[in-house]
This record gives C-alpha cells, structure tokens and sequence, in this order.
C-alpha cells in the first residue's frame, strides 16, 4: 500500500538542484519523487510504511538543501532584499571602470578589492556552498558556474593587484556584478514565482476568520477553528458563509462565483447546501454546519490545487534530461572557448575574460522554469474559473482531446426531470400506488431520475431490504413481505406491449418479474449545451452523446443540441468498451455513477461538480458548476497553457543557443552576460503570469 508524503524545499537555485533532489530521493528503495523547481515542492509516494518523512527531509538535507511538513507552516522567508542591496552599494562604485576609455581605473586597485571581497566571499557564499553540495554529489548546477566564473575573474584580478602587475587590467567589477546581478534576478524571479500561485493565497483569503453562531446564551462570534459540525451559524446580508452545511432557515442569494466561476447568484431555500467562501448577497441564512475548517470543498479545493501546481507535465520531461546534463556541457564550452581564444587572441585574459561570460550566461534556470510555472498559473487559474485538474498531466492532455463523449441525463440535460405520465397496466393498483412503489426503491438510488420520482410521490415510503443498484440498468429490492421489486429502464425491467415514440424517458415497474406499469418523465436540456456543443465542434471536436435512454429520447435530445451522433441503450460496460475501441484522443463527461467505467477508459474524463462521488474520483478534471461550457474552457486553457509552454522553452532554448556562442567570441562582456542571465528567468515567469489575464471566450 502507497502512502503520500509532501515536502516543502529550500535552498534551490535551479533546475539542476531540482533534478539532483528527484535523484536523490528516488535512490531510496520503495520511493517514487517528482520535485517542482518552481513551487519548491516534492511529491513522494512511498510503498515502505517505514520511510518516514524525517529520514527523507535528512536524506534532502545531506544533498545540500532544506525541507519540511509542506502541511507545516511555513517558515518566515529570508529576506533577499538586504543583501541584494549590500551588493548593489558595493558593486555600484565599481562600475566606473566599465563605462570609461580603454577600461580605465577610477578608483585605487586596494579599493576595488576591499569593496569587491565581502560581495565575493559573504554575500556570495551561498554560491559557493550551492556549487559544494552539487559537485559532493556528483552534480553540478548554476551555483557552480557562478562561483567558478566569478572567481575566475576575482582570483585574476585579486592576483594582479597583489604582485603589482600595472600593465594588467583587472576585473574586480566583473565578479561583484556578476553576483549583484545574479542576486537581483534571483529575488525578482523569487517575486514573480510567488505570484504564480496566486491562485491558492487568494482561496485562502476568501474564508473569514470568525463566524457568529446561535447558543443557548445566544449568538457569539467564534474562531474558525474552534467551529464544530452541528453548529447552527447565522449569516447576513454581505457577510461571507464560514462553513459547509444546510440551510435550515431562511432564503438569500449566494455568489460562488469565488468557487465556481459561475457569475450569477444562486437561490438558496431551506434544505439548500451552501459551502464556505460564498457570500450572501442579499437576506439571512441560518445555517447547521456539516464540514468546518480543512473539512470544507474549499479546503479540498485549496489542497487539490496545491497538488496539481505541484506535479509535473510530460511536455517537463526534455527540459529535465537538457537540465541535468547542461552545467557539465557548459563547463567544457568554456573550456574549449578559453583554449580557442588563447590561441585566436594570443591573450589569457582576453581567453579568459571570454571563458567566463560563457559560464555567467549559460544558466538553465529559464529552462527549469519553462514548464512548471505555466503549469501553476494554468491551474490556479483553472481553479478561479471552477475547472479543478487533478494533475498537471491532465492539463497537458485536455488540449489534445479530438472526440469528446457525453452523458446525456445530468450532462446535456439539466437531470430536473419530472414525472410526465403514469401508466398502471392492472386494475388492482393504482397509479399513486405505482408511483409510491417506484419511489421506495429509488430512495437507496442518487440518480437524478430517481429524484424525479421521490420528488413527485406523496405517500409515505415503503420499508425495502436486499436493495442492489444495477448501475445503467436500475435498483432492485424486497418489500416487507418478500415480493422482489425492480425498477429501471424497459429492457431490464420489463418492456410495455406497445412501444413508446414520445421521447421520454421510460422507466419499467415489476414485481416479481410481472410488469406492473411504466413511468414516463421528460428532461430539459440545458441552457447553455447547445452553445457548448457548437464550440466544442468549431474547435474541432466531434461530439458523441452515449446514453442508455430509449432511441426516441437520445434523437430528440441530440437534435435539440446539435449533435450528429449518438447511441442510446447503452450499459456503461458498452459505453467503455465504445471508447477503448476508438483511435481518436477521446474525453469523456458525465455525473453518473454508471458513468464512471467510462470516464476511467477515458484518456481525459470530467467530471461534473453535483455529478456522484465515484464519477468525481474517477475523473481527471472537475466542474465544479454543471455547465458545459466549462468543458469548452478547460480546453481552450489547456491549449494557452500548452502554448505559453512552448513559448517558454523556445525562448529558454534560444536564449542559449545565442547567448553562448556570443560570449564565446567575445561579444558580450561577463557583466553583461550576468545581466542577461538574470533577465531570462524573470521573462519566461513574466510570460507564464500572462496566464492569468485568460478569459473564456464568448
């Protein structure tokens, strides 16, 4: 048995420290890493109970870095700011030289290297250490080329200004620039990282910090936290619900638009559920708690989120393997430049002047960060829209969807249905009788049909033992003396003498294998599904609707909505075995329980949010509000996500590929070298926070 362990890191500079970490961790019998680079976090699943999270922070931290409980809090971060502006005031005098005739000096060598060494030795130390524990375990990563391209340039410069060499020039603002300039693109880059996942602060925040709740001494205003289930809490006009429950008094609309993206309120009545972090627009709701603190969907949207910002994309995978191998390359690269140009220039400093702005720029931050920070801003965004994708895979996949297939009842339709006709075949039993019998067994049943009929009986329940649900068939169980009831679509139930055309949908009643009579109910189509099988379509997906509804039913919804192929009389096994044996990358949506074989053969499967709970486990992606049209937007944000992705790693690539060979002939200067090292990571962050400005397209 697998158990899950999430760690929260520290002390990564890098993608090479991310991929060292995973190698690290992934060395220990029974454990499977992935480590994020861009939210500092790594997933473990372990299949030895007796790996405990202890022996893998210590494992974490014998290879360099930090780690703890990511369900701890968090630790007061250091602040960046100081050092980075200690080497700024250091380094600025420095630069003088740089910008005067023929490198001339401006200051006394003695003080360029007193204002140079702390920046070099304190403030630079962590690249050292970062460089220290890279190479002790066999790897290297951009600490490493740092440290060794700086102290290139510090050790000449320190070397020629001890023996008195005059004639040399030195480099001192090389070094302490370079590392100033590593340290400001660290912290911005440290800055943009935090904003891309936003998305779970913002969640966070919506949750007030106390609630009022009805005592016997009256109402108090308590803590979140000391709330218990059963507490009755009472929520006016303006004030934001604290927790899940009923409503069991009064009326009021309710913006969740902060869970499900849906903008319009939502009625709520006695009986209604509302959750915490909606808002109550308008009149007062008493409210008795179900869930409280990290029970509540909004918890458990706040941890799926984490989750998936957290894991990584196949698309990650070659930006992984480049990143891994990239400092030992680089290392050689410049090698073989500082050899070339020795023999080109004539001129060790010039070669290494030239070696050491091939170590500054090549730096695979950019590339480590190309695809996880997309990833966490597509999905935290996702979330706001109430579109929850259980793994980053999921995202990666949805935008390759070529034929999407849907359930009809609670999918297409609004799963309102209503009790249009009752026909009793025997004289012996009435229609209210047929009626209260079918009812009976559906209270075991969450089919929305089902509910349809509870909610148009009058009379009391009968008693009922043995209840079995048939899922995509019926139920079937005993009454009190013995007679075995079933309840379900014709061709299992039973078949009327004359066939029905109305297109209804048929719901059969026998007892002990007789038929008794047959219940017709007719279902809406929602609002917004033709709208959404139209672009749907106009992106390029064919649409089928599989249903185990009567023919007459499935042609008139799938007329109504626009689609072109259907198949009705479907048993959910059928509906699998349809999906297995297409070519296509096919996706399926439902809410049902006999939903769910096909959602798992599925290569992408939603889930609708009021859908049953086995329909939502087995999906890769939620819709929390039960539109459509929020499939059409997890598509399209896939496809943005997928294509900020590649626009990331093309400019990761590129940067480098023109980068090195520059520095190599000499065209951009160590310091220059550092700042544009600086600048990529923070531009490809910048690029993926443009996710977050993605709209659903009208």
């Amino acid at each position: 048995m697998t158990s899950e362990i999430q760690l929260r890191l520290g002390g990564m500079t890098c993608a090479a420290c991310a991929v060292r970490i995973e190698k690290v961790l992934n060395r220990q019998a029974g454990v499977t890493a992935e480590v994020n680079f861009a939210t500092e976090t790594a997933h473990i699943m372990r299949s030895d109970p007796t790996i405990t999270a202890d022996a893998l922070i210590a494992t974490i931290s014998r290879a360099g870095f930090t780690a703890e409980l990511a369900s701890t809090p968090a630790a007061t971060e250091n602040n960046e700011r100081w050092p980075l502006l200690i080497a700024a005031l250091l380094s600025l005098p420095l630069m003088g030289s740089m910008f005067s005739p023929d490198h001339a000096e401006l200051l006394p060598r003695w003080v360029q290297m007193l204002l140079a060494t702390p920046v070099q030795f304190i403030l630079g130390r962590r690249f050292y250490r970062g460089a220290f524990f890279a190479l002790k375990n066999g790897g290297a990563n951009m600490d490493a080329l740092v440290a060794l391209g700086t102290t290139m340039a510090y050790g000449f410069s320190a070397a020629v200004t001890l023996l008195g060499l005059h004639n040399q020039h030195i480099y001192f603002e090389a070094s302490a620039m370079i590392i100033t300039l590593v340290l400001a693109g660290k912290w911005l880059e440290s800055r943009a990282k935090k904003k891309t996942s936003g998305a779970i602060s913002e969640l966070l925040k919506l949750q007030p910090k106390t609630a009022r709740v009805e005592t016997t001494d009256g109402l108090i205003d308590l803590p979140i936290n000391q709330l218990k289930p059963g507490d009755i809490v009472i929520v006016r006009h303006g004030e934001v619900i604290p927790v899940d429950g009923l409503v069991i008094e009064g009326q009021a609309a309710v913006d969740e638009s902060m869970l499900t993206g849906e903008s319009l309120p939502v009625e709520k009545t006695i009986a209604s559920k509302v959750f915490a972090a909606t808002k109550n627009s308008s009149g007062m709701l008493k409210i008795r708690a179900s869930s409280v603190g990290s029970k509540t969907q909004l918890a458990e949207i706040v941890r799926l989120v984490a989750h998936a910002q957290g894991s990584k994309a196949p698309i990650q995978r070659l930006a992984d393997q480049v990143s891994g191998i990239f400092v030992p390359i680089v290392a050689a690269i410049a090698v073989l430049t500082f050899i070339g140009s020795f023999w080109y220039w004539n001129s060790g400093v010039t070669a290494l002047i030239h070696a050491i702005a091939v170590l500054v720029i090549a730096c695979p931050c950019a590339l480590g960060l190309a695809t996880p920070t997309a990833i966490s801003v597509g999905i935290g965004r996702a979330a706001q829209q109430g579109i929850l994708f259980r793994n980053a895979t999921a995202l990666e996949h949805a935008g390759k969807i070529d034929m999407l297939v849907v359930d009809k009842t609670g999918t297409l339709t609004t799963g309102q249905a209503r009790v249009v006709e009752i026909i009793s075949l025997h004289s012996d039993i009435s229609k209210e009788d047929l009626l209260q019998l079918a009812a009976s067994l559906e209270q075991g049943s969450e089919h929305p049909l089902a509910r349809a009929i509870l909610k148009a009986n009058t009379q009391p329940l009968l008693p009922i033992s043995d209840f079995i649900a048939v899922p995509g068939q019926g139920v079937m169980g005993k009454l009190s003396d013995g007679s075995e009831i079933k309840v379900g679509i014709p061709s299992w139930a039973g078949e009327m003498p004359e066939k029905n055309t109305q297109p209804h949908t048929l719901v059969s009643i026998a007892k002990n294998g007789v038929l008794l009579g047959q219940l017709s109910l007719a279902d809406t189509l929602r609002a917004s599904s033709v709208e959404a099988v139209k672009r749907l379509q106009v992106m390029g997906i064919e649409v089928v609707m599989l249903t185990g509804d009567q023919p007459a039913t499935a042609a008139a919804i799938a007329k109504a909505s626009g689609i072109h192929q259907y198949q009705a009389l479907m048993r959910p096994q059928d509906k699998a075995a349809f999906i297995q044996q297409e070519t296509k990358v096919v996706a399926m949506v439902g809410d049902g329980v006999n939903d769910a074989p096909a959602l798992a053969a599925a290569q992408i499967s939603f889930a609708m949010g009021a859908g049953s709970d086995v329909a939502i486990e087995a999906a890769d992606i939620m819709l929390l509000h039960n539109d459509l049209l929020a499939v059409s937007d997890a598509i399209m944000l896939s496809r943005a996500t997928i294509k900020k992705i590649r626009q990331n790693l093309f400019f990761a690539f590129f940067y480098n590929a023109l980068g090195i060979p520059l520095a190599a002939i000499g065209m951009l200067n160590p310091v220059l070298a550092g700042a544009a090292m600086a600048l990529s990571s923070v531009s490809v962050v910048s690029n993926s926070l443009l996710l977050r400005r993605w709209k659903s397209q009208p």
